[in-house]
């Protein structure tokens, strides 16, 4: 999807910045997707205005957090990204309040309230991506998640195509789903966590990084869990016990270490990567009974 000179310049008047024919498997961590235009969200206060004019001018857009959930089509893509800009500064402490923008790394931000002895989410130490992205799936690991620690988060609404302040209490966040609309754009949240001393915080860290070096590929490209673990089961034990760890499609592969993730091992497609996921599917459906449900995200054309 292109951008016309028109709209371009008025993207600049918003202080929104266009790039053109950005590669997203440069901005995803499978390495997989096609080129398109990107605005990066630089005034948040003017997100509203960016999205009518988008509306106006009806050009489809998406938006994209952290890129780590994420399965996109190949080729040219028709639609533009939205993107919020990496938070350098964008987070505080108040007693046991943490305020982050969403666009802050997930890790980092539990770094930075551990060490302002704020704990409560050492699971999620590990989990790349954004605090936004975390916020939207209800991101856990290690009996944490996210969502019962949200007190008020900052939005872009669909529903009323303006800034919002929603409490937590009026989001329902279930299991690696919240009941944010799919154009809803998370902007900063307010975090109620624990006081507990920082070397506590820390040795708990560690235990966490330990259990995730043990059992993932963290030196490949994945979009970390792709199923959903049904009711009462493992997703990753149902696939590795059928002797399914290693198996692929072109360079789309089943890893070898934890059985739920599945990495490019080169230059996988979209095509490859969803032919994977489907073979699997199917054969746990087969040797079970359950239909596995996607934690990954997947952007078709």
């Amino acid at each position: 999807m292109r951008i016309n000179g028109t709209v371009s310049s008025r993207l600049k008047d918003l202080g929104a910045e266009l790039r053109q024919g950005v590669s997203l498997t440069e901005k995803t961590s499978l390495g997989i997707g096609g080129s398109t235009d990107e605005i990066l969200l630089r005034r948040y206060e003017s997100i509203p205005e960016v999205m009518r004019l988008l509306a106006d001018e009806s050009i489809p857009h998406r938006f994209l957090g952290g890129g780590t959930n994420v399965l996109i089509a190949d080729g040219e893509l028709p639609y533009v990204v939205l993107h919020l800009p990496a938070s350098q500064s964008g987070m505080s402490v108040e007693g046991n309040a943490a305020y982050v923008d969403a666009s802050a790394d997930l890790g980092g931000m539990v770094t930075f309230c551990a060490k302002r002895d704020l704990g409560g989410m050492e699971g999620l130490i590990g989990v790349p991506g954004s605090v936004g992205g975390a916020l939207r799936m209800n991101a856990g690991a290690y009996g944490t998640s996210i969502g019962p620690h949200v007190r008020e988060i900052e939005l872009y609404r669909a529903a009323s195509g303006e800034l919002e302040t929603l409490r937590g209490s009026d989001i329902r966040f279930d299991y690696r789903h919240t009941s944010f609309a799919p154009e809803d754009v998370m902007l900063r949240v307010k975090l109620e966590l624990p006081r507990r001393p920082f070397k506590e915080i820390l040795a708990s860290i560690k235990v966490c990084n330990e259990k995730r070096r043990a059992s993932q590929p963290l030196n490949q490209k994945s979009a970390g869990c792709i199923f959903k673990n049904p009711p009462g089961g493992s997703a990753g034990r149902m696939i590795d016990d059928l002797g399914l760890k290693g198996y692929r499609v072109g360079d789309a592969m089943v890893s070898d270490r934890h059985a739920n993730f599945f990495v490019n091992a080169g230059n996988a497609s979209c095509s490859d990567m969803l032919k994977l996921i489907d073979d699997v599917r199917e054969r746990v459906r087969c040797a079970y009974g359950v239909q596995l449900e996607n934690e990954v995200i997947v952007w078709q054309n």
